[in-house]
């Protein structure tokens, strides 16, 4: 038995049949105290908020939920004490046992007493007893810093009720009337919600009891930084994707730390000055964070009047801190975005890896107009870098997830990709101006330092200057003329040069670099206020991106045809060895097989058993033509993990963790809720599919990429956005075309299975419409269902979203119906279907899919859906098409489709001339 703060939760509890943490010792805490809310599915559903005090959980049990919003005022029941390991604590209490029901840990964090504004998150004791007081006078005031709940709360007692408290959330900057944070219903710590529990999911392990900072793997408790600098990123020449990384938006601004230490706020540039007097929005801003010390890193930026980035906003904002006659363009705002934490209330982070550091950062930050924090991205870096330069910004920083920060050091851990090369240079000196610009100057000589400290001479540059900056600049160079060269080398110029003392750095950007380090077509960007002339050194390569994975922005490239053969070559050498389970390499990748023998056909009669080795042998041969065809397209799987006889389900969303060989793309169906859906962008991906038994490959009629016939507008950034928007326009019309007319053989109520009169029924309905869309100058190209039917494809620009194409669609087939009412049905009741030829426009829906060319099917001679001439559609019948016999049949004749997207049409001045006809 156990007395004390527990005795009550011990009494209730039977330990040897509930699965919650027992009462033990609790070991001597460190850091801010914790808190945890956690959603309960007992007899009623209710939030427990539990506030750590003097080793134990104080805790209140919420019916409604906590709200953001100050007026609401939630009750709060209070309970008993509970230990501190429950805080981590998740799972199934089963019946009969008291709270019997579902428990997820929905939020957790740290917190502290704020009432007057002081914060104790760095005094432990101090915090503990100011709380103590609280709860004696009934009414505590705190600040969370949660990964949901942020900001100042109070709990108030009410004087009905010994137990009966309010839980109201304080007016500041995380107070939201309009916003239902109990939307978000997924436990911070697993990601399961108390509908996963009750399906069985099981809840992970905890990891740790707390979310302080003693549990953020290797946060150190140290002194302040006596040394404040910011990490620097290397350059990369391409945007790549990568799961290992993070990718966040460039800004064009000024790179900024942020520190608090003993109630004094300190703004730093990127080479150490004081910047504090500049920006009192900002200071303003971070004298109302939640913490005792802090350090920040980030950029300052300036928003214009249309809230758009405006770097001369930011330079007219700083020249108007020193002067009244400004007349550059006005800021509308300053902000600063915050991307790292370097140190809290105590402990050095900057050893802790870059994910680690976002989680404590994103649960700290309080933010504010001006001050946010900068969103990054997982995985699709391609996206987010042509996102980024739609809305006009530089381009990416791509951060490794493991890194850990380096103050200071530039890191090939930190990448900056930008959509035109630029660097900075030291001005060396001047050329004269002639014409209208004889009164200042015609060129700026331009230098950088080499590994001796020697400046080395880079060239000139003499565009991208306005009447105003010519004449600011030509007033600074003069203040620090001086009679000798500062460069290293002499300076080939076929003009007289004034020289500078190299005080002053510019960025320039250019369209490439000689081998010698001069620039080519340089034009001058800006005065680099932030950056001291030592720091600019020569840097005439480009980091190369991870794992050799760099690819060219857009679609996955295809290998060349040389390495794609031997790539398949090598697969099927290693698949035809006689072991059961395998592991293949793959164009570099390692894929564990298991169970090959196992039968996906039964087979019967004449046809022979298929094996999963089968269906990967053919997957591997057929990969060259099939793989252009699943390129960026999402894929919804089709599973028979025990054969076609056994098991089927539908898989749209993968819920696991997937090779890094697998690419996947956030989207959702419906406005629903964002899922990562696969795709099969290479020969590993395919072969993988083939191993989770993915016999049918059914893929979306969009992609999930920009080209020339559907770019991304400017005011989309978030890649769920982008992504949704691209795959709401369709490459294809689709019509599927099937046969109602049985066979006799069939039992009651099934579907009509193969026979010779319907498939050819089939396929002279698809020769009626392949006549009109001759008549409308469409392309149409046919392939088998694999089953008993066909699809024809029409390739179309992507001009036009699924709305407007099905309603085409429909057209279409309407014009069909007409010509030919007795053998032809659109009716979508299947009594009315029989006898006639069933014409479906009804695919062409965003999500919806088809199985693809040449995907495996779940029929009983393993037939595939397979791509035709039309001069042979009348010579054919589908179980001519099988995995066996399907490779050899493309060996010999290749892919009839191979062409299809060129062979786009625009959709609407076709239609239109095909209705004037």
């Amino acid at each position: 038995m156990v007395s004390g703060m527990l005795g009550e939760y011990d009494k209730k509890r039977d330990f040897r049949r509930t699965p919650e943490p027992a009462p033990t010792a609790p070991a001597a805490g460190a850091g801010p105290l914790l808190f945890v809310v956690q959603k309960h599915a007992a007899r009623r559903l209710h939030y427990d908020l539990r506030l750590e005090l003097d080793g134990a959980l104080k805790s209140w049990a919420i019916p409604g939920g906590p709200s953001l919003d100050p007026q609401v005022k939630r009750l709060a029941v209070m309970v008993e004490d509970h230990p501190l390991d429950y805080a981590s604590f998740e799972g199934n209490i089963p019946a009969g046992e008291y709270g019997a029901g579902q428990v997820i840990v929905w939020d957790r964090g740290d917190y502290s007493p704020d009432e007057e504004g002081k914060l104790s998150f760095g005094d432990r004791d101090e915090a503990s007893e100011r709380l103590r007081r609280g709860l004696a006078a009934g009414k505590l005031s705190f600040t969370l810093r949660g990964h949901k709940l942020k900001g100042s709360w109070t709990l108030v007692k009410m004087k009905r009720g010994q137990n009966d408290w309010l839980l109201i959330k304080h007016r500041d900057e995380q107070a939201d009337t309009a916003k239902n944070i109990l939307d978000k219903d997924r436990s911070v710590v697993s990601g399961l919600t108390i509908d996963n529990l009750k399906a069985g999911k099981k809840a992970s392990a905890p990891t740790s009891t707390a979310p302080g900072l003693d549990n953020v793997a290797s946060a150190r408790r140290t002194a302040f930084p006596a040394r404040l600098a910011p990490m620097l990123a290397s350059s990369a020449e391409r945007p790549f994707s990568d799961p290992d990384w993070l990718f966040e938006p460039k800004l064009d601004g000024y790179r900024t730390i942020a520190a608090i230490s003993d109630g004094r706020v300190r703004l730093l540039s990127r080479n150490g000055l004081d910047v504090t007097e500049k920006y009192a929005v900002i200071v303003e801003s971070l004298r109302r964070q939640p913490a005792a010390s802090l350090v920040l890193d980030g950029e300052i930026i300036a928003l214009d009047e249309k809230g758009k980035l405006c770097f001369q906003c930011l330079q007219g904002y700083l020249e108007s801190m020193g002067r009244r006659d400004n007349q550059g363009p006005a800021a509308a705002a300053i902000i600063y975005y915050v991307f790292d934490i370097l140190y809290l209330d105590g402990y050095d982070l900057s050893g802790v890896p870059l994910t680690g550091r976002k989680e404590v950062l994103d649960r700290v930050l309080s933010t504010t107009p001006a001050m946010r924090f900068l969103e990054h991205f997982e995985g699709e870096g391609e996206v987010i870098y042509h996102a980024a330069i739609d809305q006009g910004l530089e381009g990416v920083l791509a951060k490794r997830k493991g890194s850990v920060y380096k103050p200071g050091q530039r890191s090939p851990d930190w990448l900056k990709i930008k959509s035109v090369k630029t660097d900075d240079f030291v001005i060396g000196g001047y050329t004269p101006g002639t014409g209208n610009r004889s009164h200042s100057f015609g060129a700026l000589v331009l230098g950088y330092y080499n590994d001796k400290d020697r400046l080395i001479p880079a060239g000139n540059v003499g565009s991208g200057f306005d009447d105003r900056l010519l004449t600011d600049l030509k007033s600074r160079l003069d203040a620090i003329k001086t009679e000798r060269s500062p460069f290293e080398a002499k300076v080939d110029l076929n003009t007289p040069v004034t020289w500078v003392r190299p005080e002053l750095v510019a960025e320039v950007k250019f369209s490439e670099r000689t081998r010698d380090g001069r620039l080519r077509a340089p034009v001058f960007l800006r005065l680099r206020e932030d950056k001291t002339p030592d720091q600019v050194r020569v840097s005439l390569g480009d980091t190369k991106a991870p794992s050799g994975r760099t690819k060219e922005a857009g679609p996955a490239d295809d290998p060349p045809p040389r390495r794609a053969k031997d790539a398949v070559e090598d697969v099927l050498v290693q698949l035809r060895r006689p072991e059961d389970n395998l592991t293949i390499e793959v164009e570099g990748n390692r894929i564990n097989l298991t169970n090959l023998e196992k039968v996906l056909w039964p087979g019967g009669g004449k046809q022979p058993a298929r094996t999963k080795r089968d269906l990967l042998l053919y997957l591997a041969g057929v990969a060259p033509y099939l793989l252009k065809h699943l390129r960026d397209r999402p894929l919804t799987l089709s599973r028979y993990p025990d054969g076609i006889d056994g098991e089927h389900f539908w898989q749209k969303h993968w819920g696991h963790p997937v090779p890094e060989f697998v690419a996947t793309a956030p989207l959702s169906e419906h406005g629903r809720k964002t899922h990562d859906y696969l795709l099969c962008n290479n020969l590993a991906t395919l072969l993988w599919l083939g191993q989770v038994a993915d016999l049918e490959l059914h893929t979306w009629f969009s992609r999930v990429i920009p080209g020339p016939d559907r770019d991304i507008p400017g005011d989309l950034t978030e890649p769920a956005e982008i992504l949704d928007f691209l795959t709401s326009y369709p490459d294809f019309i689709i019509f599927d075309i099937d046969p109602y007319i049985y066979s006799g053989t069939e039992s009651r109520g099934a579907e009509p299975g193969l026979n010779k009169k319907g498939f050819t029924a089939t396929c002279e309905v698809a020769l009626w419409l392949k006549e009109i869309l001759d008549g409308l100058s469409l392309s149409a190209f046919v392939k088998t269902s694999g089953r008993t039917g066909l699809h024809i494809f029409v390739p179309i620009l992507r001009h036009f979203d699924f709305h407007a194409v099905h309603a085409a669609t429909r057209t279409i087939c309407q014009f069909v119906l007409q010509r030919h009412p007795a053998s032809v049905t659109t009716e979508w009741a299947v009594e009315k279907r029989t006898g006639k030829v069933f014409l479906d426009y009804n695919q062409n829906v965003r999500g919806k899919t088809l199985a693809s060319i040449l995907s495996p099917r779940p029929s009983p001679e393993a037939t595939v859906s397979m791509p035709l001439p039309w001069e042979g559609l009348m010579k054919v019948y589908p179980t001519n098409f099988t995995v066996a016999s399907v490779p050899a049949i493309l060996a010999d004749s290749g892919d009839p489709w191979a062409g299809i997207l060129d062979a786009k049409r625009d959709l609407k001045a076709l239609l239109d001339s095909g209705r004037k006809k």
